[in-house]
């Protein structure tokens, strides 16, 4: 009877529970509760720290150099990193609005932290007081959720530029604003595809139905495509870091910040990363699923094996956003907008269009939803690829603001005469 009492508790059972019964249950679940809010937020923590080491050692290795190699072999360089922050002198200027100042950099992290309350990281366990699920929170609405959450960091940032009181810090502020703004409308339409195959806006949902019919990056590549552009633009990361952009803004939102309130905003951004790489694994990557680990019996084995892949996708994205640092130039202002605005918002406009007359022509045709109806998904985000990628774009589309140089542009500039020397006297005939 306890036992079925907890899977109706966990799984929201509308079956009645006597009071005896709950009374001797209730701990149970509430331990487990605890005890996951516990797990999750200690090793998210960890390893928003441990990212700032892995951020410097993939710097140097891409760059062909050594990176943090004094402080425990550098493997405890976060921890100074951390000593250092909480030591300094923080500084307050006169003029800033001390309440906002404040909180800012808090704003810019919590977001970030409540996002993941929604997202599940393992298979649920069947455990013998019954069945557990590997997610703090499993709403209903876990997706919309995670999207209304995220979008609120951006007042972090923004508040960071305004109550400053400095031209740098504000004009990173507005950048961020416009940025974040432009892309999370291409992010949100980005993700209205995988609604529509999994018929559902609970993550739990969409990750079952990613183990019946494939992974949605197989079938919605150019979906994941925009949504992997926007998480850059999102999480201030290069090319799109134009709100901090050092070579124009001294250092952007956060130039009066120091100590920890200064540190703060870096975990925030890495945090980001961490939500980002997350909702894409289980937006487009099946969350913590994998061929023949994705079905009952949940035993405990299999928890600790789905976390281990879901924990392996994570950080295929988290290498992934670090490699692009360091290989990418940062985009110009309307390069970034442009992108933003003429590229991204009208593929993904079409795209939903394509794939909502896609699953209503299937649904149609009777064909039910799993590996046949993935397969035919498939075969059409394949032709969708070499029409989008091969045949519109070539360098033309993405890339709006500048193009290549057409054959009659380079016959021009060819025959234009060379400018003279600096010095020189220029020619009669130079213009």
């Amino acid at each position: 009877m306890s036992v079925a009492v907890l899977s109706c508790l966990v799984n929201d059972c509308s079956q009645p529970v006597s009071p005896a019964t709950f009374v001797w249950i209730f701990p149970v679940a509430l331990a487990a509760t605890i005890l996951k809010m516990l797990v999750v937020f200690t090793v998210y923590m960890v390893g928003v720290a441990l990212l700032t080491l892995a951020e410097r050692k993939v710097s140097a290795w891409i760059q062909d150099r050594h990176g943090p190699n004094r402080v425990l072999k550098g493997w405890g360089q976060p921890l100074a990193d951390g000593v250092k922050n909480f030591m300094k002198e923080e500084t307050i200027p006169g003029m800033v609005n001390r309440p906002l100042f404040i909180l800012a950099p808090a704003l810019a992290f919590i977001p970030a932290l409540c996002a993941w309350a929604v997202i599940p990281f393992a298979a649920p366990w069947d455990s013998p007081w019954g069945r557990i699920d590997m997610v703090l929170a499993n709403l209903p609405v876990g997706f919309l959720f995670t999207l209304a959450i995220g979008s609120l960091g951006v007042y972090g940032i923004v508040l960071a530029g305004w109550s400053s009181n400095n031209k740098y810090a504000l004009l990173g502020g507005l950048r961020a604003s416009a940025q974040m703004i432009s892309y999370e409308i291409a992010m949100g339409l980005s993700t209205i595809p995988v609604l529509l195959l999994a018929g559902d806006v609970s993550l739990d949902r969409i990750v079952r139905e990613q183990a019946a019919s494939g992974w949605h990056v197989l079938s919605l590549t150019i979906a994941f495509f925009i949504f992997l552009v926007a998480a850059f633009a999102e999480t201030n990361r290069l090319p799109f870091d134009l709100p901090e952009s050092e070579s124009e803004l001294i250092a952007g939102y956060h130039t009066e910040y120091s100590a920890m309130k200064f540190s703060l905003f870096f975990i925030a951004e890495y945090a980001n990363m961490v939500t980002a790489s997350a909702m894409m694994a289980t937006l487009y990557f099946g969350g913590w699923t994998l061929p023949g680990l994705d079905g009952p019996p949940y035993t405990g084995l299999q928890t600790i094996l789905t976390l281990g892949v879901f924990v392996a996708k994570v950080l295929v994205f988290l290498f992934t956003f670090m490699w692009i640092r360091w290989t990418l130039p940062r985009f110009r202002y309307d390069q970034l907008m442009a992108l933003g605005w003429k590229v991204l918002l009208p593929m993904a406009l079409a795209y939903i269009v394509i794939i909502a007359g896609s699953t209503l022509g299937l649904d149609a045709l009777g064909l039910p939803r799993g590996p046949r109806f993935g397969l035919a998904m498939l075969a059409e985000n394949v032709v969708l690829l070499v029409v989008v990628f091969v045949l519109f774009d070539r360098g033309r589309i993405v890339g709006p603001a500048s193009h290549r140089a057409g054959t009659v542009e380079l016959a021009r500039l060819r025959v234009m005469p060379p400018r003279p020397a600096l010095g020189a006297p220029a020619s009669e005939g130079a213009d």
